[in-house]
């Protein structure tokens, strides 16, 4: 009988450690693949305003606006941008709107390439005119951005632009930005006011607060001048080079 009970006792001894063993290697089994595991294959949705503010600048105060965002993973993406400026003393205003195919090439850079449709208004009298665009961005948060791109209009008209940005942080919270922007054409268009060569260069510094990331009043300066024949051009109906003060807030989502 002895012998029984000890032979009883170890065969249930070792079920019982074959239970344990199996429900502690199922508890930690991994879970099934999926593609929904890999990083580079989650979509994402960025939205970020860059600048919405106000101008002071030669009486007509100007609102202005930069907006650009984002659907995609990792690797490829569809961007959306918009800036331009409305005058707030008279009924005038331009904008541009694009849509882009992204791809990334490096960590931080991104190839793109889509459309640009501009829209201009004065009084009752509406202009507009697309492109197509190839282009170039680069983007490390709390670093730099730089965005640059070739446009050829529907007229074959051909021009680049250029803006650059970086970030000092000066706190966690006050930072402060540098801004530095021109733009070229091949072809002169006077009917937007675009003469050949270096149309303009742009210089500007922006200290905004973050109460928190995602949202940040900021206060600056910017000084533009046209240049060439874009200043000639000028020269008959408006300023040449201008400085204003400027207020606003940054936001994204």
């Amino acid at each position: 009988m002895t012998i029984i009970k000890r032979a009883l006792t170890f065969i249930l001894t070792v079920l019982a450690i074959t239970v344990i063993a199996g429900s502690s290697a199922f508890a930690q089994k991994a879970p099934e693949f999926s593609n929904d595991l890999m990083m580079d294959n989650k979509t994402y949705v960025y939205l970020i305003a860059e600048k919405l503010e106000y101008r002071s600048l030669n009486g007509i105060d100007p609102l202005m606006w930069e907006i650009q965002g984002f659907v995609g993973k990792d690797i490829n993406k569809f961007w959306f941008k918009t800036h331009g400026e409305a005058l707030t003393t008279e009924s005038e205003a331009e904008m541009e709107f694009q849509g882009l195919y992204s791809r990334a090439i490096d960590p931080y850079f991104d190839i793109q390439g889509g459309i640009r449709y501009d829209l201009a208004y004065e009084g009752g009298a509406n202009k507009s005119r697309g492109f197509a665009v190839i282009g170039l961005q680069g983007m490390a948060p709390y670093f730099f951005h730089v965005d640059g791109g070739m446009f050829i209009s529907e007229d074959g008209d051909i021009s680049a632009s250029l803006e650059a940005e970086y970030d000092l942080l000066f706190t966690q919270r006050l930072i402060g930005q540098p801004i530095f922007e021109t733009s070229i054409a091949i072809q002169e268009v006077p009917e937007w006011g675009v003469g050949s060569g270096f149309n303009n260069i742009g210089l500007g510094f922006r200290l905004r607060y973050e109460f928190v990331r995602e949202f940040a009043p900021y206060i600056g300066f910017n000084w533009e001048r046209k240049l060439g024949e874009t200043a000639d051009m000028a020269r008959t109906g408006g300023h040449v080079s201008n400085l204003s003060l400027l207020g606003g807030v940054r936001m994204w989502f």
